[in-house]
């Protein structure tokens, strides 16, 4: 989590590219197989039917991105402290597929276009050991989304017709990988302390640096439901995609007010899963229109480092550890068909 922007990009994408290229080799022996055949009958096979790039507008709401560990000593209370991070922003890319005969290919690569996210960053504990489960420290700052990427690729196969189903109805097995990097930074809170009734404390300037990435592996069903016999809209489509995928999770956070160089870190593991339902319309033989709503869910566990070199503090635990997040968004997308 300490490389520059430009290396963990490249990193994360090479990273991505070759996981498809994995994923996408059994899929590759399907398709060769099948142009054997055909060349075999003499039968025309088209390797490409179409090229496409679009460009993609996204909206994060009522989404965030959360940690929190226990305390690992008498009296074990979990959480003993939680932060949420929120993502509500703006975001803005390219997407672009192949799409073969049988086989299509896709990546998606999006940043943040928002400097500022919707909502405010809220940090909790329960620090008092004779009350566990008494909130005593709450704190709530502005957020600021720093550079931050969401990049997806993957592949799907067309089984509509090998399943007798009716031309109108797509049915395809999709597989791939999701990558997102969110670099954000609270500032300028206020900080209040319960049960006391002390005044709220003002946090002048940047409180906590928050690093995290998910990689995500997912697998599912995408489908393609043409509606126009339904509405009588000239190529009007209904489309649906349901996965789940394995996530390992990393997350760094620098505490700025504390003493020292004070560091938290997550490595955890886990699991999420994610739909997304929208419409799309051809505008003109090249251009196509898009609209769809997305949600996924991220929920992982896994080990907790505190880190202060100044004070000689470092120490790792399991207890209540736990990362997760919830991002719902709605898309706009303007394709162009080559």
């Amino acid at each position: 989590m300490n490389e520059t922007k430009g290396t963990g990009l490249l990193y994360a994408v090479g990273k991505v590219v070759l996981w498809v290229l994995l994923l996408l080799l059994p899929l590759f022996v399907v398709i060769s197989n099948s142009r054997a055949s055909a060349l075999e009958q003499k039968e025309p096979v088209a390797l490409t039917e179409y090229f496409s790039l679009g460009a993609k507008v996204k909206y994060l709401f009522r989404s965030h991105t959360s940690y929190e560990f226990g305390n690992p000593f008498p009296p074990y209370q979990a959480p003993l402290s939680r932060l949420e991070f929120p993502l509500d922003s703006w975001w803005g890319g390219v997407e672009m597929r192949f799409n073969l005969s049988r086989l299509s290919l896709g990546m998606e690569a999006l940043t943040n276009v928002s400097r500022n996210a919707h909502g405010e960053m809220e940090d909790s504990d329960w620090d008092d050991d004779a009350r566990p489960d008494v909130k005593t420290i709450y704190s709530q700052s502005q957020m600021r989304v720093g550079p931050s990427y969401m990049v997806r690729a993957d592949a799907d196969l067309e089984v509509s017709d090998w399943l007798g189903l009716p031309k109108w109805l797509s049915i395809r097995p999709v597989t791939g990988i999701r990558w997102q990097r969110f670099n954000l930074v609270a500032h300028d809170g206020v900080q209040y302390s319960y049960p006391s009734g002390d005044p709220p404390l003002p946090l002048p300037g940047e409180s906590i640096r928050f690093k995290q990435e998910y990689w995500q592996y997912f697998a599912g069903v995408r489908s393609d439901i043409g509606l126009t016999q339904l509405t009588g809209v000239a190529s009007l489509r209904f489309l649906a995609q349901f996965d789940w995928a394995y996530v390992e999770g990393i997350n760094e956070d620098n505490h700025l007010l504390r003493a020292g160089r004070r560091f938290t870190s997550e490595n955890t593991y886990g699991h999420a899963w994610h739909g997304s339902v929208g419409l799309k319309k051809d505008l003109s033989e090249h251009f196509t229109l898009g609209f769809d709503v997305d949600y996924l869910a991220i929920s992982t566990t896994g080990n907790h480092r505190l880190l202060n070199e100044t004070f000689n503090v470092d120490m790792s635990f399991t207890h209540g550890v736990k990362v997760w997040s919830d991002q719902a968004s709605a898309c706009l997308t303007l394709e162009y068909r080559f």
